[in-house]
């Protein structure tokens, strides 16, 4: 059953209304969908989306193409339409953890807003997700179902948010997690997790001493990784072994000394061994050198 009218504008469509439409497709179980830049129309919608020239949030009018604007956050990043729409919805589908839909808002949301808005200051070079949803649109030498496109578009947009709100929840409850293994590490310079975790901008705010994290891996082994210098360097706070570099099995186990050393990586930022015991025996030797 529809029970709200949403309007957003024909032809070309771009991430804003994409992704705000995806957006909407989570909070209400049903809506009519019309796409349109008829005036009588957009005035009979319960919502309206990128059209119109209006952004009034009470009253379901999410536009940012009228004089003025709609509004810019602090960090100077002006609001397009999904903007808009997440300030009204975002909290709600983030299940109402605030940290989650700030966190989505900056990774996802106020890039597509600084493109829509020209506002590029600042935004990542190369394929952007905002190039890839325009890529939804028909080139001219096909056939130009547009609404048709428009769909499969939101269909992949609705997918990406859920991911991406998935993810930023995912790393905000892995703060916790990581924050209370360097609370009761034995040795700071060691963290143990007992499972894998996000932890590099966990450690990198808490702690200046750890030098290696310890954690399972899939498969059931365990792995020695360096802590970077900072997050996103290939610099480390200290790197294993030198002698250790690009060596597995038997010669590793052979350098090392330890029976279930599995294998080094050539930039010595992570090794592995079989068992955890003698993972933290290879932390002891790396701490050592």
């Amino acid at each position: 059953m529809t029970d709200k009218t949403i309007v957003t504008h024909d032809g070309n469509f771009h991430a804003d209304d994409v992704f705000s439409i995806a957006a909407l497709k989570s909070v209400f179980p049903g809506f009519n969908l019309i796409r349109t830049r008829d005036l009588d129309v957009i005035a009979k919608a319960d919502i309206v989306i990128d059209v119109g020239g209006e952004y009034n949030a009470d009253a379901g009018r999410f536009d940012h193409h009228q004089r003025g604007g709609a509004g810019a956050r602090e960090n100077g990043v002006p609001y397009s339409s999904f903007g808009l729409v997440w300030q009204k919805y975002g909290l709600a589908l983030c299940q109402n953890n605030q940290e989650v839909a700030n966190a989505v808002d900056e990774g996802l949301v106020s890039t597509i807003d600084a493109i829509d808005c020209g506002h590029v200051e600042g935004v990542a070079q190369g394929i952007s997700l905002s190039q890839t949803i325009s890529m939804f649109n028909p080139t001219w030498q096909e056939n130009g179902d547009f609404d048709g496109c428009f769909n499969e578009a939101v269909d992949f947009a609705a997918r990406i948010l859920a991911r991406f709100i998935a993810a930023a929840d995912g790393g905000i409850s892995a703060k916790t997690i990581v924050a209370q293994a360097i609370e009761h590490a034995e040795d700071p310079r060691v963290i143990v997790l007992e499972k894998y975790t996000p932890w590099k901008r966990t450690v990198h705010a808490l702690s200046a001493e750890a030098l290696y994290m310890i954690y399972p891996s899939q498969t059931g082994q365990w792995r020695i990784q360096t802590v970077p210098v900072e997050p996103g360097s290939f610099e480390d706070r200290k790197p294993l072994p030198q002698a250790w570099a690009g060596l597995s099995g038997k010669a590793l186990q052979d350098v090392t000394g330890i029976d279930d050393a599995m294998f080094c990586h050539n930039g010595l930022f992570i090794a592995g061994a079989e068992s955890f015991a003698n993972t933290m025996k290879m932390a002891a030797i790396a701490l050592a050198e």
